[in-house]
């Protein structure tokens, strides 16, 4: 816990200086990026402060000057610190929609154009969260989903929700998926606690909706993707 809490107030002590900065100017400007910089190099800090090595691996994978759909499994609150700042150029990302409400980094979210979502939402609010993802697509900008929709338990990967695969086909996206494995050691489900340790995130060869038929098709190709990098535990 004492990892955890000196985080806590690293975190803080960069972010108060740099919301005062940068989030009027993204609201002033329109412009999120000098803002989604800052953020993550905080939280590149953050991991340092922790003692998190983050390993990554085929980042050639990922095509240049092109809006990808990013699809990862889903271990660990660590991970979308972990991966986001890994993705070269700029990301959003479907977030549940409770997280908005938090004082600074809901309003940080909201400029970033990060894309809110319901856990149990209808066929219309799903609808929306999709048409937001297609309109950042069309503007350069990636997305970046975790497809199991919520952490898995026990770090095995758990069913896939559908989605992403509903935005892959529509927009015709690239996919790219990606394994990411040990942050399920460094914060568990349900524990508050940070360790010391390595995060993995292997990106894989791009998966092009248009080669599939169906969504599930193309849903058990990313899936199969996903797999191959994680140790074999984890497959599910």
């Amino acid at each position: 816990m004492i990892v955890s809490f000196f985080v806590i107030a690293v975190v803080i002590a960069l972010s108060i200086p740099s919301a005062i900065i940068f989030l009027p100017l993204a609201a002033i400007t329109g412009n999120p990026r000098p803002l989604y910089n800052v953020v993550c190099f905080i939280v590149r800090v953050a991991f340092r402060a922790a003692g998190i090595r983050v390993r990554v691996e085929g980042l050639q994978n990922v095509p240049e000057g092109e809006a990808c759909i990013f699809m990862a499994n889903h271990v660990s609150n660590l991970d979308p610190p972990g991966l986001i700042p890994r993705i070269p150029g700029r990301t959003a990302a479907f977030t549940k929609r409770e997280v908005f409400k938090l004082p600074l980094f809901g309003l940080a979210l909201k400029l970033g154009e990060f894309i809110p979502v319901d856990r149990k939402g209808n066929a219309a609010t799903a609808e929306a969260s999709v048409g937001a993802a297609k309109r950042l697509l069309a503007k350069g900008i990636h997305i970046t989903t975790f497809v199991e929709g919520a952490r898995s338990k026990d770090g095995r990967m758990t069913p896939f929700k559908k989605g992403a695969f509903y935005l892959a086909k529509e927009s015709g996206a690239t996919c790219i998926p990606v394994s990411v494995f040990g942050t399920e050691m460094l914060m568990a489900k349900g524990s508050f606690a940070i360790s010391p340790g390595t995060a993995h995130f292997v990106f894989h060869p791009p998966i092009y909706p248009r080669n599939y038929e169906t969504r599930e098709e193309l849903m058990q190709a990313v899936r199969a993707s996903i797999a191959s990098g994680l140790p074999e535990w984890m497959r599910g």
